[in-house]
Protein backbone atom coordinates (compact mmCIF):
# COMPACT_ATOMS: atom_id res chain seq x y z
CA UNK A 1 0.00 0.00 0.00
CA UNK A 2 1.25 3.49 -0.85
CA UNK A 3 1.09 5.66 2.27
CA UNK A 4 1.62 9.39 1.66
CA UNK A 5 3.24 11.41 4.45
CA UNK A 6 3.08 15.18 4.50
CA UNK A 7 4.97 17.94 6.26
CA UNK A 8 3.38 21.27 7.17
CA UNK A 9 4.69 24.31 9.04
CA UNK A 10 2.76 26.23 11.67
CA UNK A 11 1.95 29.84 10.89
CA UNK A 12 1.63 32.65 13.43
CA UNK A 13 -1.21 35.09 12.71
CA UNK A 14 -3.52 35.56 15.71
CA UNK A 15 -3.11 38.64 17.83
CA UNK A 16 -2.42 37.88 21.49
CA UNK A 17 -5.53 38.33 23.62
CA UNK A 18 -7.92 38.28 20.67
CA UNK A 19 -11.18 36.62 21.79
CA UNK A 20 -12.00 33.36 20.00
CA UNK A 21 -14.97 33.27 17.64
CA UNK A 22 -18.09 31.56 18.99
CA UNK A 23 -18.62 27.87 18.35
CA UNK A 24 -20.56 27.15 15.17
CA UNK A 25 -23.04 24.29 14.95
CA UNK A 26 -25.43 22.59 17.34
CA UNK A 27 -24.74 21.92 21.03
CA UNK A 28 -27.62 19.92 22.45
CA UNK A 29 -28.49 19.19 26.08
CA UNK A 30 -30.46 15.98 25.51
CA UNK A 31 -33.55 15.33 27.60
CA UNK A 32 -33.68 18.82 29.07
CA UNK A 33 -36.63 21.19 29.07
CA UNK A 34 -34.32 24.19 29.30
CA UNK A 35 -31.19 25.64 27.73
CA UNK A 36 -28.12 25.73 29.98
CA UNK A 37 -24.67 27.35 29.96
CA UNK A 38 -21.69 25.24 31.01
CA UNK A 39 -18.06 26.36 30.86
CA UNK A 40 -19.12 29.37 28.82
CA UNK A 41 -20.85 27.20 26.19
CA UNK A 42 -24.61 27.33 25.63
CA UNK A 43 -26.35 23.97 25.25
CA UNK A 44 -29.91 24.08 23.93
CA UNK A 45 -32.80 21.73 24.64
CA UNK A 46 -33.32 18.99 22.09
CA UNK A 47 -37.04 18.93 21.27
CA UNK A 48 -36.56 20.76 17.96
CA UNK A 49 -34.40 17.97 16.54
CA UNK A 50 -36.12 14.69 17.47
CA UNK A 51 -39.69 13.44 17.80
CA UNK A 52 -39.15 10.25 19.79
CA UNK A 53 -37.83 9.21 23.16
CA UNK A 54 -38.51 9.99 26.80
CA UNK A 55 -36.92 12.70 28.93
CA UNK A 56 -35.18 11.75 32.18
CA UNK A 57 -33.42 13.75 34.89
CA UNK A 58 -30.76 12.28 37.17
CA UNK A 59 -31.06 13.50 40.75
CA UNK A 60 -27.34 14.08 41.24
CA UNK A 61 -25.16 17.04 42.12
CA UNK A 62 -21.75 15.40 41.65
CA UNK A 63 -21.76 15.46 37.81
CA UNK A 64 -21.70 18.21 35.22
CA UNK A 65 -25.08 19.86 34.54
CA UNK A 66 -25.13 18.63 30.93
CA UNK A 67 -24.97 15.03 32.24
CA UNK A 68 -27.93 15.36 34.61
CA UNK A 69 -30.50 15.01 31.82
CA UNK A 70 -30.84 12.41 29.08
CA UNK A 71 -33.25 11.16 26.46
CA UNK A 72 -33.84 7.43 26.11
CA UNK A 73 -35.50 5.49 23.32
CA UNK A 74 -37.73 2.40 23.45
CA UNK A 75 -36.17 -1.02 23.08
CA UNK A 76 -36.69 -2.57 19.66
CA UNK A 77 -34.67 -4.93 17.52
CA UNK A 78 -35.29 -3.19 14.19
CA UNK A 79 -36.17 0.44 14.85
CA UNK A 80 -33.79 3.40 15.00
CA UNK A 81 -34.36 6.80 16.60
CA UNK A 82 -32.74 9.93 15.25
CA UNK A 83 -31.79 13.52 15.77
CA UNK A 84 -31.90 15.45 12.49
CA UNK A 85 -30.15 18.78 11.89
CA UNK A 86 -30.47 21.16 8.93
CA UNK A 87 -27.01 21.82 7.47
CA UNK A 88 -25.27 23.04 4.33
CA UNK A 89 -24.63 20.26 1.84
CA UNK A 90 -20.90 19.54 1.71
CA UNK A 91 -20.10 21.19 5.06
CA UNK A 92 -17.70 19.40 7.40
CA UNK A 93 -18.58 18.52 11.01
CA UNK A 94 -17.12 17.00 14.13
CA UNK A 95 -19.95 15.08 15.81
CA UNK A 96 -19.60 14.18 19.48
CA UNK A 97 -22.01 12.05 21.53
CA UNK A 98 -21.68 11.97 25.33
CA UNK A 99 -23.12 9.37 27.69
CA UNK A 100 -23.55 8.98 31.43
CA UNK A 101 -25.88 6.16 32.44
CA UNK A 102 -26.60 7.07 36.06
CA UNK A 103 -28.94 4.08 36.49
CA UNK A 104 -31.77 6.04 34.86
CA UNK A 105 -33.77 2.85 34.21
CA UNK A 106 -33.24 1.37 37.67
CA UNK A 107 -30.52 -0.99 36.49
CA UNK A 108 -26.84 -1.32 37.36
CA UNK A 109 -25.22 -1.62 33.92
CA UNK A 110 -25.57 0.69 30.91
CA UNK A 111 -27.26 -0.65 27.78
CA UNK A 112 -25.10 -1.48 24.76
CA UNK A 113 -26.35 -0.21 21.39
CA UNK A 114 -25.33 1.18 17.99
CA UNK A 115 -24.95 4.79 16.98
CA UNK A 116 -25.49 5.69 13.32
CA UNK A 117 -24.48 8.68 11.22
CA UNK A 118 -26.89 9.04 8.28
CA UNK A 119 -26.79 5.55 6.69
CA UNK A 120 -23.59 4.26 8.31
CA UNK A 121 -23.22 2.40 11.59
CA UNK A 122 -20.60 4.56 13.25
CA UNK A 123 -19.77 2.49 16.35
CA UNK A 124 -21.14 0.44 19.22
CA UNK A 125 -21.77 2.42 22.39
CA UNK A 126 -20.50 0.48 25.40
CA UNK A 127 -19.98 2.72 28.44
CA UNK A 128 -19.87 -0.08 31.03
CA UNK A 129 -16.23 0.30 32.07
CA UNK A 130 -16.30 4.10 32.20
CA UNK A 131 -19.51 4.10 34.23
CA UNK A 132 -18.07 1.53 36.63
CA UNK A 133 -15.22 4.01 37.25
CA UNK A 134 -17.59 6.94 37.75
CA UNK A 135 -16.84 8.48 34.34
CA UNK A 136 -18.85 9.67 31.39
CA UNK A 137 -18.01 8.48 27.85
CA UNK A 138 -17.81 10.32 24.57
CA UNK A 139 -17.45 9.32 20.93
CA UNK A 140 -16.41 11.47 17.95
CA UNK A 141 -16.54 11.27 14.18
CA UNK A 142 -15.62 13.74 11.42
CA UNK A 143 -17.86 13.68 8.34
CA UNK A 144 -19.17 15.93 5.61
CA UNK A 145 -22.86 16.39 4.88
CA UNK A 146 -24.08 14.70 1.72
CA UNK A 147 -27.49 16.39 1.86
CA UNK A 148 -29.22 19.33 3.50
CA UNK A 149 -29.56 17.40 6.76
CA UNK A 150 -27.37 15.27 9.02
CA UNK A 151 -28.95 12.53 11.13
CA UNK A 152 -27.48 10.94 14.26
CA UNK A 153 -29.41 7.83 15.22
CA UNK A 154 -29.47 5.13 17.91
CA UNK A 155 -30.56 1.52 17.54
CA UNK A 156 -30.44 -1.75 19.46
CA UNK A 157 -28.04 -4.46 18.34
CA UNK A 158 -27.38 -8.11 19.26
CA UNK A 159 -25.74 -6.98 22.54
CA UNK A 160 -28.69 -4.89 23.69
CA UNK A 161 -30.47 -6.73 26.49
CA UNK A 162 -34.22 -7.10 26.16
CA UNK A 163 -36.01 -4.19 27.76
CA UNK A 164 -32.96 -1.91 27.97
CA UNK A 165 -33.07 1.43 26.20
CA UNK A 166 -30.51 3.35 24.12
CA UNK A 167 -29.95 6.85 25.55
CA UNK A 168 -27.88 10.01 25.15
CA UNK A 169 -26.98 12.95 27.42
CA UNK A 170 -25.33 15.40 25.04
CA UNK A 171 -24.92 15.77 21.29
CA UNK A 172 -22.65 18.22 19.48
CA UNK A 173 -22.59 18.86 15.73
CA UNK A 174 -19.68 21.30 15.36
CA UNK A 175 -18.74 23.09 12.15
CA UNK A 176 -15.15 22.52 11.02
CA UNK A 177 -13.27 24.61 8.50
CA UNK A 178 -13.19 22.88 5.13
CA UNK A 179 -9.37 22.76 5.21
CA UNK A 180 -9.19 20.52 8.29
CA UNK A 181 -8.18 16.90 7.59
CA UNK A 182 -8.96 17.49 3.90
CA UNK A 183 -6.48 14.89 2.65
CA UNK A 184 -9.30 12.41 3.42
CA UNK A 185 -11.95 11.65 0.79
CA UNK A 186 -15.00 12.45 2.91
CA UNK A 187 -17.30 11.38 0.11
CA UNK A 188 -16.25 7.81 0.90
CA UNK A 189 -14.91 7.88 4.46
CA UNK A 190 -15.39 9.32 7.92
CA UNK A 191 -12.71 9.74 10.58
CA UNK A 192 -13.51 8.16 13.94
CA UNK A 193 -11.50 9.65 16.80
CA UNK A 194 -9.20 7.13 18.47
CA UNK A 195 -6.93 9.46 20.48
CA UNK A 196 -6.02 13.15 20.62
CA UNK A 197 -3.28 13.82 23.17
CA UNK A 198 -0.82 16.36 24.54
CA UNK A 199 2.40 14.60 25.57
CA UNK A 200 4.10 15.15 28.94
CA UNK A 201 1.16 17.28 30.05
CA UNK A 202 -0.70 16.62 33.32
CA UNK A 203 -3.18 19.52 33.28
CA UNK A 204 -6.86 19.62 32.35
CA UNK A 205 -8.25 18.66 28.96
CA UNK A 206 -7.51 21.41 26.42
CA UNK A 207 -10.71 22.38 24.59
CA UNK A 208 -12.72 25.51 23.70
CA UNK A 209 -11.83 28.37 23.82
CA UNK A 210 -8.21 27.22 23.32
CA UNK A 211 -9.42 24.97 20.52
CA UNK A 212 -11.87 26.96 18.34
CA UNK A 213 -13.67 23.75 17.30
CA UNK A 214 -13.98 22.34 20.84
CA UNK A 215 -11.83 19.30 20.09
CA UNK A 216 -10.73 17.55 23.28
CA UNK A 217 -6.94 17.23 23.74
CA UNK A 218 -6.30 14.75 26.54
CA UNK A 219 -3.18 14.88 28.75
CA UNK A 220 -0.77 11.98 28.25
CA UNK A 221 2.03 11.35 30.77
CA UNK A 222 4.51 8.48 30.69
CA UNK A 223 8.05 8.03 31.99
CA UNK A 224 9.66 10.40 29.49
CA UNK A 225 11.04 13.75 30.71
CA UNK A 226 8.89 16.83 30.11
CA UNK A 227 10.08 20.08 28.59
CA UNK A 228 8.39 23.49 28.55
CA UNK A 229 8.33 25.73 25.48
CA UNK A 230 10.24 29.01 25.38
CA UNK A 231 8.77 30.21 22.07
CA UNK A 232 5.08 30.80 21.42
CA UNK A 233 3.25 29.05 18.60
CA UNK A 234 -0.11 30.07 17.16
CA UNK A 235 -1.59 28.24 14.21
CA UNK A 236 -4.81 29.79 12.97
CA UNK A 237 -3.86 29.23 9.32
CA UNK A 238 -2.28 25.82 9.81
CA UNK A 239 -4.22 23.02 8.10
CA UNK A 240 -5.49 21.10 11.14
CA UNK A 241 -5.20 24.17 13.40
CA UNK A 242 -3.99 22.53 16.64
CA UNK A 243 -4.41 24.98 19.56
CA UNK A 244 -1.26 26.83 20.58
CA UNK A 245 -1.63 25.43 24.09
CA UNK A 246 -0.65 21.93 22.97
CA UNK A 247 2.87 23.21 22.29
CA UNK A 248 3.47 24.50 25.82
CA UNK A 249 4.81 21.11 26.90
CA UNK A 250 6.43 18.14 25.23
CA UNK A 251 8.11 14.83 25.86
CA UNK A 252 11.87 14.68 25.26
CA UNK A 253 15.02 12.76 26.11
CA UNK A 254 18.75 13.48 26.41
CA UNK A 255 21.24 13.95 23.61
CA UNK A 256 21.92 10.94 21.42
CA UNK A 257 19.05 8.84 22.79
CA UNK A 258 15.89 7.61 21.09
CA UNK A 259 12.58 8.91 22.41
CA UNK A 260 9.93 6.18 22.58
CA UNK A 261 6.20 6.48 23.36
CA UNK A 262 3.61 3.72 23.69
CA UNK A 263 0.68 5.68 22.30
CA UNK A 264 -2.20 5.38 22.27
CA UNK A 265 -2.13 3.47 25.56
CA UNK A 266 -4.43 0.69 24.32
CA UNK A 267 -4.50 -1.93 21.59
CA UNK A 268 -5.91 -0.97 18.18
CA UNK A 269 -7.94 -3.19 15.84
CA UNK A 270 -6.34 -3.95 12.49
CA UNK A 271 -7.31 -1.09 10.23
CA UNK A 272 -6.10 2.00 8.36
CA UNK A 273 -5.64 5.17 10.39
CA UNK A 274 -5.05 8.87 9.88
CA UNK A 275 -2.08 9.82 12.09
CA UNK A 276 -0.89 13.39 12.75
CA UNK A 277 2.05 14.22 15.05
CA UNK A 278 3.00 17.74 16.21
CA UNK A 279 6.48 19.00 17.12
CA UNK A 280 8.23 22.19 18.22
CA UNK A 281 11.78 22.99 19.32
CA UNK A 282 11.25 24.08 22.92
CA UNK A 283 14.29 26.37 23.14
CA UNK A 284 14.29 30.16 22.80
CA UNK A 285 14.32 31.29 19.19
CA UNK A 286 17.86 31.60 17.81
CA UNK A 287 19.85 30.48 14.74
CA UNK A 288 20.52 27.22 16.61
CA UNK A 289 16.90 26.45 17.65
CA UNK A 290 16.32 23.38 15.53
CA UNK A 291 16.75 19.64 15.84
CA UNK A 292 16.63 16.82 13.28
CA UNK A 293 15.35 13.30 13.88
CA UNK A 294 13.55 10.45 12.13
CA UNK A 295 10.02 9.44 13.13
CA UNK A 296 9.15 5.74 13.17
CA UNK A 297 5.86 4.01 13.96
CA UNK A 298 6.20 0.34 14.90
CA UNK A 299 9.74 0.38 13.45
CA UNK A 300 8.52 1.64 10.04
CA UNK A 301 9.82 5.03 8.88
CA UNK A 302 7.03 7.60 9.15
CA UNK A 303 9.20 10.61 8.25
CA UNK A 304 12.94 10.71 7.55
CA UNK A 305 15.15 13.51 8.95
CA UNK A 306 12.39 15.80 10.21
CA UNK A 307 13.71 19.31 10.88
CA UNK A 308 11.89 20.79 13.89
CA UNK A 309 12.21 24.51 14.67
CA UNK A 310 10.53 26.87 17.14
CA UNK A 311 7.86 27.60 14.50
CA UNK A 312 6.62 24.02 14.82
CA UNK A 313 5.91 21.31 12.26
CA UNK A 314 3.71 18.30 11.88
CA UNK A 315 3.84 15.11 9.86
CA UNK A 316 0.78 13.08 9.00
CA UNK A 317 -0.10 9.86 7.25
CA UNK A 318 -3.52 9.56 5.62
CA UNK A 319 -3.77 5.74 5.51
CA UNK A 320 -1.31 4.26 7.97
CA UNK A 321 -1.89 0.56 8.82
CA UNK A 322 -1.94 -0.18 12.55
CA UNK A 323 -2.75 -3.24 14.61
CA UNK A 324 -2.37 -3.96 18.32
CA UNK A 325 0.01 -1.85 20.41
CA UNK A 326 1.54 1.21 18.79
CA UNK A 327 5.09 2.47 19.42
CA UNK A 328 6.35 5.84 18.23
CA UNK A 329 10.14 6.22 18.12
CA UNK A 330 12.10 9.40 17.43
CA UNK A 331 15.73 8.73 16.41
CA UNK A 332 18.05 11.78 16.48
CA UNK A 333 20.53 12.49 13.74
CA UNK A 334 24.04 11.72 14.97
CA UNK A 335 25.25 15.35 14.97
CA UNK A 336 22.38 16.73 17.06
CA UNK A 337 23.39 18.46 20.34
CA UNK A 338 19.93 17.88 21.85
CA UNK A 339 17.49 14.99 21.93
CA UNK A 340 14.23 14.75 19.96
CA UNK A 341 10.93 16.09 21.27
CA UNK A 342 7.21 15.66 20.52
CA UNK A 343 4.23 17.73 21.69
CA UNK A 344 0.95 16.20 20.56
CA UNK A 345 -0.72 13.66 18.31
CA UNK A 346 -4.03 12.64 16.75
CA UNK A 347 -5.16 9.22 15.53
CA UNK A 348 -8.41 8.58 13.64
CA UNK A 349 -9.73 5.28 12.34
CA UNK A 350 -10.78 5.50 8.69
CA UNK A 351 -14.44 4.41 8.44
CA UNK A 352 -15.89 3.46 5.01
CA UNK A 353 -19.30 5.06 4.58
CA UNK A 354 -22.28 2.95 3.53
CA UNK A 355 -23.74 5.57 1.20
CA UNK A 356 -27.36 6.75 1.13
CA UNK A 357 -30.70 5.82 -0.36
CA UNK A 358 -31.48 7.36 -3.79
CA UNK A 359 -32.52 10.96 -3.19
CA UNK A 360 -35.87 10.95 -5.01
CA UNK A 361 -36.99 7.84 -3.13
CA UNK A 362 -36.10 9.54 0.15
CA UNK A 363 -38.09 12.64 -0.86
CA UNK A 364 -41.13 10.53 -1.71
CA UNK A 365 -41.06 8.78 1.67
CA UNK A 366 -40.56 12.09 3.49
CA UNK A 367 -43.66 13.49 1.76
CA UNK A 368 -45.57 10.36 2.75
CA UNK A 369 -44.41 10.71 6.35
CA UNK A 370 -45.59 14.33 6.47
CA UNK A 371 -49.01 13.33 5.16
CA UNK A 372 -49.60 10.71 7.88
CA UNK A 373 -51.07 11.84 11.17
CA UNK A 374 -49.09 9.36 13.31
CA UNK A 375 -46.13 8.05 11.29
CA UNK A 376 -43.98 5.30 12.83
CA UNK A 377 -41.52 6.63 15.41
CA UNK A 378 -38.55 5.18 13.56
CA UNK A 379 -39.26 6.94 10.26
CA UNK A 380 -36.21 9.14 10.68
CA UNK A 381 -32.76 9.16 9.14
CA UNK A 382 -32.03 7.15 6.00
CA UNK A 383 -35.01 4.92 5.00
CA UNK A 384 -32.87 1.95 3.90
CA UNK A 385 -29.50 2.23 5.64
CA UNK A 386 -27.89 0.78 7.57
CA UNK A 387 -29.51 -2.30 6.11
CA UNK A 388 -30.04 -3.72 9.63
CA UNK A 389 -32.21 -0.72 10.49
CA UNK A 390 -34.54 0.32 7.63
CA UNK A 391 -37.76 2.21 8.30
CA UNK A 392 -40.58 0.04 9.58
CA UNK A 393 -42.43 -1.50 6.62
CA UNK A 394 -39.93 -0.31 4.00
CA UNK A 395 -38.18 -2.80 1.70
CA UNK A 396 -34.97 -1.82 -0.09
CA UNK A 397 -32.67 -3.08 -2.81
CA UNK A 398 -29.00 -3.92 -2.34
CA UNK A 399 -25.98 -3.06 -4.41
CA UNK A 400 -24.35 0.18 -5.53
CA UNK A 401 -27.61 2.13 -5.90
CA UNK A 402 -29.92 1.74 -2.90
CA UNK A 403 -33.61 2.14 -3.76
CA UNK A 404 -36.95 1.62 -2.02
CA UNK A 405 -38.61 -1.48 -3.52
CA UNK A 406 -41.67 -2.01 -1.34
CA UNK A 407 -43.85 -0.37 1.28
Amino acid sequence: MFIPIFLLSLLSTLTAGQPPPPLRGYLINCGSKNDIVQDGIKYTKDDSYTVTGTLKTLNRTDILPVLTTLRYFPYGKNGKHCYTFPVTNGAKFLIRTTYFYGGFDGGTEPPIFDQIIDGTTWSTVNTTEDYRNGLSSYYEIIVTANDKTVSVCFACNEHTKSGSNPFINSLEVLDLDSSLYNSTDFGKYGLVTVSRSIFAFDGDIVRFPDDPFNRYWQPFVDGNPAVEAHANVTSSEFWNRPPAKVFLSGATTSRGKNLTLQWPPFSLPTNRYYVALYFQDSRSTSPYSWRVFTVLINSETFYQDLNVTTKGVTVYGTEWPLSGDTQITLTPRSDMPVGPTINAGEIYQILPLAGTTLGRDVMALQMLRQSIRNPPDDWNGDPCLPKEHPWLGVGCSEGKEIRVTSL
